[in-house]
């Protein structure tokens, strides 16, 4: 079965490292379902039935985004609150997330280093996707980690990018 990714980058147009991911997920239509919710929701208003339905014909959710202020970006956030209902995905009654993998795929201005309990910004990226985490648990998903690309500001120059692509998406075909 196909892996659905959300792709929820509010610039996609300008961005260079998740612009770049999704032109090479998009050579593989047979393994990925590229979905663009700020393409598709440009006003907001998200369509949580159809939705639903896109993530119950999918066994892998990837979850893919520029880290924006140490989080993802708000209509991602609006995206989870919509369409994880109860009664669908958690409750007595909410089950379509179970044992549903779930992933994060990440752009991350800053340096890894930077990234640590003593570096400058004292917190790690494993604290900083917690709800994530917390989210697939609570929803009884099955959370199979993070691809980090840290440094992503710098990632042309420093002949990065396309070493981050192929790594992302041997990533995405083993979650």
């Amino acid at each position: 079965m196909k892996k659905l990714i959300i792709v929820s980058h509010p610039n996609i147009q300008d961005s260079v490292i998740n612009k770049r991911w999704v032109k090479e997920l998009e050579k593989y239509p047979e393994q990925f379902t590229v979905h663009n919710i700020y393409n598709t929701y440009p006003d907001g208003k998200i369509d949580i039935e159809r939705e639903q339905k896109l993530i119950e014909a999918h066994n892998t959710l990837i979850l893919q985004y520029p880290l924006y202020w140490f989080n993802c970006p708000p209509l991602l956030k609006q995206w989870l609150d919509d369409v994880f209902t109860y009664g669908w995905a958690y409750g007595s009654t909410g089950n379509k997330m179970k044992d549903k993998k779930i992933a994060l795929a990440i752009s991350a201005g800053i340096e890894e280093e930077d990234f640590q309990e003593k570096g400058t910004w004292k917190v790690t990226i494993e604290q900083l996707i917690l709800p994530f985490k917390t989210t697939a648990l609570y929803t009884k998903s099955d959370f199979r980690g993070h691809f980090v690309l840290y440094n992503s500001h710098d990632a042309l120059h420093a002949g990065t990018l396309e070493k981050s692509t192929e790594d992302y998406i041997q990533f995405a075909l083993n979650v």
